[in-house]
């Protein structure tokens, strides 16, 4: 699969070049989420060309981590899958995750904003319990954005799964949240509350009063912002003095 090969019987050195070329974590960080479409990976890695995608998926196919199956729901419709081998995979991508949070700066992450990636990984985890009833429609604000990416509607029905949408899609909106992406990624991944980015006044909330006082418990955290905080690094040990 990789373009080098370590050339080492090490299984560290096999698994790497099979999970570590470019992007491939990233698909099965996706695959992992439950994405299981084309377009629904496009979304996860939005930086990334379909062509590399595709090329990246059937190596996946070819190792034995991904396998393509029939659409339960789309006759004729082909869906990408884990295997065992794939499904195995996953406390280690969460572990990468979870390394990441506790270790890299968080100002180092939040110089790398993605407004893409943030509303569709709020879409997938989403938490519904407190928007039970009828249909909620939040529309998300970035006034800094360009304007392909300026507004976001996130729609909440009890038919179906949370729906993501880039144009409007002619509903009453309840929830007005306007803020800038990089609070709002902030928020996202655990850096900080909802209720300290509105006191400062970087995050205004208008309309249905219910969904506003709510929103840290419906909007939830990343799945990697629960990990423990780094701990304090370890002081060095004395040098040892040169020998003359």
């Amino acid at each position: 699969m990789g373009e080098r090969s370590y050339s080492q019987f090490c299984p560290v050195a096999m698994a790497a070049e099979l999970l570590c070329t470019r992007w491939t974590i990233l698909i099965l960080r996706e695959l992992l989420a439950g994405s299981t479409r084309f377009n629904e990976l496009r979304r996860g890695v939005p930086r990334m060309s379909p062509a590399l995608l595709s090329q990246r998926l059937k190596e996946l196919e070819s190792a034995g981590i991904v396998c393509r199956v029939a659409s339960r729901t789309d006759p004729g419709i082909h869906e990408y899958a884990l295997t065992d081998a794939g499904a195995e995979l996953g406390p280690l991508v969460e572990a990468f995750g979870r390394w990441g949070q506790r270790w890299v700066r968080s100002e180092l992450s939040l110089q790398r904003l993605d407004g893409t990636l943030l509303m569709w990984d709020m879409r997938r985890n989403l938490m519904l319990s407190p928007l039970t009833g009828q249909r909620q429609v939040i529309q998300f604000q970035y006034p800094e954005q360009p304007d392909e990416e300026r507004l976001w509607w996130l729609i909440v029905d009890e038919d179906g799964p949370p729906d993501l949408c880039l144009i409007d899609p002619g509903f009453d909106v309840d929830l007005y949240v306007v803020t800038d992406l990089r609070t709002m990624t902030a928020v996202w991944m655990g850096v900080e509350t909802v209720r300290e980015a509105v006191s400062q006044g970087r995050v205004m909330l208008i309309g249905d009063a219910g969904l506003a006082g709510t929103m840290q418990d419906w909007l939830g955290l990343s799945p990697f912002a629960r990990g423990e905080p780094a701990p304090a690094a370890p002081s060095l040990p004395n040098p040892v003095p040169a020998l003359d």
